[in-house]
């Protein structure tokens, strides 16, 4: 009888034992310092001598050069001695934060497009039936009418008839068209908290999940201050904050005149902010009341949200924020228009709660 030899396990070792913990570190850094390599490497380099993240064989040094022969990090032409963040260094930054961000959430029944309508759609199901008239030549399951082929007609006389045939089921699948809103206003940084930060986490998640999950889906990226405009989803790390106002007005108006030119019945907006509205855009001049909630500019921003309402565009609102009276505005802003809230702490996005006033239930994550 042949037994079993059993030996000690050596587990497998990388050839730059270090790289990926510190690469994880080091896209956080990025996230921070708005893609500034050379403040993010500075950083990492404080962070190993507090507290040791490097050893005698592997060091910062070491780590940098990684970066570069694994295609994270270019020489930058503009600047000698430099570096600049590859695209492959964006998409990495955008999967890390979707991962820090929606990781830990459950599954649940919203977890994609789907449509309870089956027939010629375009994602295959699980399902199979009897073939129909009318049924491609794709939809055909060779196994399993192979299989019934053989049951109906046994393997001396194999043949097969359409009674034979087998199809896989397709299920329709809806397309949205997605704005993504980021608030860069001042108070984004105010009084010393680092609200930019997670909000370009979630943005970059966001953005991530959309195109994974839903190719074939349109997302437009803005951001609103002072006024709004649109930029490119490869410059969600390098985002900073304006000595602005928030003129959240601007930045729906915007988000609609978008989502009016895409052609998808489907439509929606994710709104990302501290919460206060404080701007307004009268002709060539600002309104502007940082102190409290001024009526004059919530009320013109809570008819937008009506407005959205009623075309039908829901809003999702993910408050950066922990102030009660910034709640408060968000509470009403998303009642007006019926749509959901995600309520973060700066301490952490793991822990998101979730309001859905369409539903009017409340979760935590």
């Amino acid at each position: 009888m042949i037994g079993y030899r059993f030996t000690d396990y050596i587990p497998p070792q990388d050839d730059k034992p270090g790289f990926e913990s510190l690469l994880k570190i080091f896209m956080q850094l990025i996230t921070i310092t708005s893609g500034d390599v050379g403040e993010a490497l500075n950083w990492l380099s404080s962070l190993d001598k507090q507290y040791n993240l490097t050893g005698d064989e592997y060091g910062i040094g070491d780590f940098i050069e990684d970066l570069k022969k694994k295609g994270y990090l270019d020489e930058n032409p503009q600047e000698r001695g430099a570096f600049q963040l590859t695209a492959k260094s964006e998409q990495s930054i955008r999967r890390s934060a979707l991962e820090e961000i929606f990781g830990k959430l459950k599954k649940g029944g919203k977890g994609s497009h789907a449509t309870p309508h089956t027939g010629i759609g375009d994602e295959t199901s699980t399902d199979r039936r009897e073939y129909r008239f009318g049924d491609t030549l794709e939809q055909i399951s060779m196994t399993e009418s192979l299989r019934n082929a053989q049951i109906n007609h046994g393997i001396g006389d194999l043949q097969l008839t359409e009674q034979d045939l087998e199809v896989t089921e397709t299920e329709h699948k809806t397309q949205a068209s997605t704005v993504l809103m980021i608030d860069i206003s001042h108070s984004m940084i105010l009084y010393g908290e680092d609200r930019i930060t997670p909000a370009k986490k979630v943005a970059m998640a966001l953005a991530e999940l959309i195109k994974q999950k839903y190719p074939k889906d349109t997302l437009d990226v803005i951001v609103f201050g002072n006024d709004a405009w649109q930029i490119e989803i490869k410059d969600l790390p390098y985002l900073e904050v304006g000595p602005y106002h928030t003129n959240t007005v601007a930045g729906l108006e915007l988000a609609m005149d978008i989502l009016r030119k895409r052609k998808t019945q489907n439509k929606q907006i994710f709104m990302i902010t501290d919460g206060k509205p404080t701007c307004l855009k009268e002709g060539l001049r600002y309104y502007k009341n940082s102190f409290g909630l001024d009526r004059k500019v919530v009320n013109k921003t809570l008819n937008l949200a009506a407005q959205c309402r009623r075309l039908k565009i829901p809003i999702t609102t993910f408050m950066i924020a922990s102030d009660p009276y910034l709640q408060q505005f968000v509470d009403e802003f998303t009642k007006v228009n019926n749509g959901q809230a995600y309520y973060s702490s700066l301490k952490g996005l793991g822990h998101l709660v979730f309001r859905d006033y369409g539903r009017n239930r409340k979760k935590s994550f």
